[in-house]
Protein backbone atom coordinates (compact mmCIF):
# COMPACT_ATOMS: atom_id res chain seq x y z
CA UNK A 1 0.00 0.00 0.00
CA UNK A 2 1.31 3.64 -0.56
CA UNK A 3 1.43 5.22 1.81
CA UNK A 4 0.74 9.16 1.75
CA UNK A 5 1.72 11.88 4.25
CA UNK A 6 -0.83 14.18 2.92
CA UNK A 7 -4.60 14.67 4.44
CA UNK A 8 -7.46 13.57 2.06
CA UNK A 9 -8.80 16.98 0.55
CA UNK A 10 -12.62 17.25 0.98
CA UNK A 11 -14.47 16.17 -2.31
CA UNK A 12 -16.26 18.95 -3.95
CA UNK A 13 -19.58 17.62 -4.41
CA UNK A 14 -22.49 18.84 -6.32
CA UNK A 15 -24.86 16.50 -5.23
CA UNK A 16 -25.45 13.35 -2.72
CA UNK A 17 -27.61 10.37 -3.95
CA UNK A 18 -28.47 7.31 -2.04
CA UNK A 19 -28.48 9.45 1.52
CA UNK A 20 -29.90 12.30 2.89
CA UNK A 21 -26.86 13.10 4.44
CA UNK A 22 -24.41 15.95 3.35
CA UNK A 23 -21.55 13.80 3.58
CA UNK A 24 -17.91 15.12 4.10
CA UNK A 25 -14.44 13.63 4.60
CA UNK A 26 -14.31 15.37 7.91
CA UNK A 27 -18.01 14.05 9.03
CA UNK A 28 -16.63 9.97 8.21
CA UNK A 29 -13.45 10.59 10.53
CA UNK A 30 -12.83 7.86 12.40
CA UNK A 31 -13.81 5.35 10.06
CA UNK A 32 -11.82 3.92 6.62
CA UNK A 33 -13.16 5.56 3.99
CA UNK A 34 -12.74 3.81 0.31
CA UNK A 35 -13.59 5.88 -2.57
CA UNK A 36 -14.53 4.56 -6.21
CA UNK A 37 -14.31 7.63 -8.36
CA UNK A 38 -16.69 6.46 -12.28
CA UNK A 39 -18.34 7.12 -14.84
CA UNK A 40 -21.26 5.48 -15.63
CA UNK A 41 -20.15 4.99 -19.58
CA UNK A 42 -16.30 3.86 -18.78
CA UNK A 43 -16.23 -0.52 -19.14
CA UNK A 44 -13.81 -0.92 -16.64
CA UNK A 45 -15.91 0.96 -13.76
CA UNK A 46 -19.32 -1.11 -15.17
CA UNK A 47 -17.30 -4.65 -15.13
CA UNK A 48 -14.71 -4.12 -12.47
CA UNK A 49 -14.84 -0.99 -9.91
CA UNK A 50 -18.63 -1.08 -9.30
CA UNK A 51 -18.86 -4.76 -8.88
CA UNK A 52 -16.13 -4.34 -6.42
CA UNK A 53 -17.55 -1.18 -4.53
CA UNK A 54 -20.21 -3.26 -4.15
CA UNK A 55 -18.39 -6.59 -2.07
CA UNK A 56 -16.56 -4.05 -0.28
CA UNK A 57 -19.33 -2.51 1.27
CA UNK A 58 -21.71 -5.40 2.20
CA UNK A 59 -18.64 -7.32 3.60
CA UNK A 60 -16.85 -4.70 5.54
CA UNK A 61 -19.56 -2.36 6.26
CA UNK A 62 -19.70 -3.95 10.37
CA UNK A 63 -15.94 -3.26 10.78
CA UNK A 64 -16.16 0.72 10.33
CA UNK A 65 -15.42 1.15 6.11
CA UNK A 66 -17.62 3.27 4.36
CA UNK A 67 -17.82 3.18 0.88
CA UNK A 68 -18.29 6.30 -1.40
CA UNK A 69 -18.74 6.80 -5.00
CA UNK A 70 -17.69 9.24 -7.00
CA UNK A 71 -19.60 10.23 -10.48
CA UNK A 72 -17.06 12.15 -12.36
CA UNK A 73 -17.90 13.04 -15.12
CA UNK A 74 -14.99 14.22 -17.93
CA UNK A 75 -16.42 13.08 -21.41
CA UNK A 76 -19.90 12.76 -22.46
CA UNK A 77 -21.24 15.21 -20.27
CA UNK A 78 -24.99 15.40 -22.31
CA UNK A 79 -25.29 11.54 -21.72
CA UNK A 80 -24.28 11.64 -17.89
CA UNK A 81 -26.86 13.24 -16.26
CA UNK A 82 -28.74 12.84 -12.75
CA UNK A 83 -31.42 11.30 -13.83
CA UNK A 84 -29.57 8.70 -16.14
CA UNK A 85 -27.48 8.55 -13.03
CA UNK A 86 -30.34 7.49 -10.79
CA UNK A 87 -31.05 5.05 -13.16
CA UNK A 88 -27.76 3.71 -13.44
CA UNK A 89 -27.42 3.34 -9.63
CA UNK A 90 -30.97 1.79 -9.36
CA UNK A 91 -30.34 -1.07 -12.33
CA UNK A 92 -27.00 -1.90 -10.92
CA UNK A 93 -28.25 -2.32 -7.13
CA UNK A 94 -25.71 0.43 -5.74
CA UNK A 95 -26.85 1.46 -2.31
CA UNK A 96 -23.97 3.53 -0.79
CA UNK A 97 -23.65 7.37 -0.91
CA UNK A 98 -22.75 8.31 -4.52
CA UNK A 99 -21.49 12.01 -4.89
CA UNK A 100 -21.79 14.00 -8.18
CA UNK A 101 -18.35 15.66 -8.87
CA UNK A 102 -19.03 19.63 -8.80
CA UNK A 103 -18.14 20.82 -12.97
CA UNK A 104 -15.37 22.54 -13.38
CA UNK A 105 -15.73 26.55 -12.78
CA UNK A 106 -13.89 27.11 -16.26
CA UNK A 107 -15.16 26.65 -19.36
CA UNK A 108 -11.67 26.04 -21.36
CA UNK A 109 -11.64 22.66 -18.81
CA UNK A 110 -14.08 19.82 -18.42
CA UNK A 111 -12.37 18.13 -15.47
CA UNK A 112 -14.57 18.38 -12.61
CA UNK A 113 -13.55 20.02 -9.35
CA UNK A 114 -12.87 16.64 -7.21
CA UNK A 115 -11.13 14.63 -10.05
CA UNK A 116 -8.46 17.89 -10.36
CA UNK A 117 -8.13 18.58 -7.12
CA UNK A 118 -6.99 15.25 -6.54
CA UNK A 119 -4.50 15.01 -9.66
CA UNK A 120 -6.71 12.25 -11.19
CA UNK A 121 -6.04 10.81 -14.57
CA UNK A 122 -9.15 8.60 -15.48
CA UNK A 123 -11.64 6.38 -14.10
CA UNK A 124 -11.94 3.99 -12.12
CA UNK A 125 -9.78 5.69 -9.67
CA UNK A 126 -9.18 4.04 -5.97
CA UNK A 127 -8.66 6.54 -2.68
CA UNK A 128 -8.27 4.79 0.76
CA UNK A 129 -8.61 7.00 3.74
CA UNK A 130 -7.53 5.86 7.20
CA UNK A 131 -9.34 6.51 10.38
CA UNK A 132 -7.70 9.69 10.49
CA UNK A 133 -8.24 11.14 7.48
CA UNK A 134 -4.93 10.22 5.46
CA UNK A 135 -4.86 9.58 1.83
CA UNK A 136 -2.76 6.03 2.35
CA UNK A 137 -3.94 4.97 -1.95
CA UNK A 138 -4.65 6.89 -4.64
CA UNK A 139 -4.68 4.36 -7.69
CA UNK A 140 -6.03 4.67 -11.25
CA UNK A 141 -7.60 0.88 -12.57
CA UNK A 142 -9.06 -1.75 -11.10
CA UNK A 143 -7.19 -3.00 -7.43
CA UNK A 144 -6.93 -6.86 -7.16
CA UNK A 145 -9.88 -7.95 -4.88
CA UNK A 146 -7.14 -9.96 -2.66
CA UNK A 147 -4.72 -6.60 -2.60
CA UNK A 148 -7.91 -4.44 -2.08
CA UNK A 149 -9.51 -6.75 0.64
CA UNK A 150 -5.62 -7.10 2.64
CA UNK A 151 -4.99 -3.00 2.80
CA UNK A 152 -8.32 -2.81 3.64
CA UNK A 153 -7.60 -5.62 6.80
CA UNK A 154 -4.57 -3.79 7.53
CA UNK A 155 -6.35 0.08 7.78
CA UNK A 156 -9.19 -1.71 9.77
CA UNK A 157 -6.51 -2.96 12.48
CA UNK A 158 -4.94 0.42 12.64
CA UNK A 159 -5.10 2.21 16.12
Amino acid sequence: MQNKSITAPELIIEKWLNTNDDITLKSLKGNVIVVYAFQMLCPGCVENSIPQARKVDTVFKEMGVKVLGLHTVFEHHEAMSEVSLKAFLHEYKISFPVGIDMPSNTHNMPIPQTMSLYGMAGTPTLLLIDRKGMLRKHKMGHEDDLILGAELMSLVDEC
